[in-house]
């Protein structure tokens, strides 16, 4: 799926194709959800769609299809877990994911917005770990409309060329969060050599 399908599908559902697009994010749906939002923007800027319904639609199919993470990881998250780390690609995101939680905690959830995968991964742990809905909403809701404002404004911008910039920044994203997982790999690494240190005769 690219982006002209994705306005193939704007020109026969409308707003619903918006939402919908983002909404099944959550199944891996193969096209950058930043490449969506940003498609949301351009065809408002080019008076296909009016720019406060579909900018609203586009929201909600972010902050509702991540929101179906958090329930799964609630529900059912530790079996799906063990699932997907017996996919080495997968592993690699939960790794990047649980840096990112232990580091920072709650505004794992803020930060993971820009990172590919890893953005869609956070909400099952978060989820596993029993964080209350209610505090997830605070931190997910509030980033995610400072994310789908950026990236929509971003595409208004750009119009036609929304498909080749998002394609850039999701893999400037993909490449971040293969980044924080090096990071924090090697944290770890020298965290448990200096407790192990610390902790000989004589240390």
């Amino acid at each position: 799926m690219n982006a002209d399908l994705l306005l193939h599908w704007i020109g026969q559902f409308g707003y619903a194709a918006l939402f919908f697009a983002l909404w099944l994010g959550i199944v891996g749906m193969p096209v950058p959800d930043e490449v969506i939002v940003m498609t949301g923007g351009a065809v408002s800027g080019m008076n296909i769609l009016l720019p406060l319904p579909a900018f609203v639609l586009t929201y909600l199919g972010v902050v509702s299809g991540l929101s179906v993470g958090f329930v799964i990881g609630r529900g059912v998250g530790v079996p799906i877990l063990e699932r997907l780390r017996r996919r080495s690609r997968m592993e690699r995101y939960l790794e990047a994911a649980e840096g990112l939680i232990r580091k920072y905690g709650s505004l794992a959830i803020c930060l993971s917005y820009f990172l590919p995968v890893v953005r869609h991964v956070i909400p099952y742990l978060v989820g596993v770990n029993r964080m209350t809905f209610k505090r997830y909403a605070l931190y997910a809701y509030s980033a995610g409309f400072v994310w789908t404002l950026l990236f929509f404004s971003i595409g208004w911008a750009l119009g036609s060329r929304v498909e080749a910039v998002g394609e850039l920044l999701y893999q400037y994203g993909l490449y971040a969060a293969a980044l924080i997982m090096v990071a924090g790999s090697v944290y770890w690494i020298v965290r448990h050599a200096w407790n192990k240190r610390l902790n000989e005769p004589g240390g």
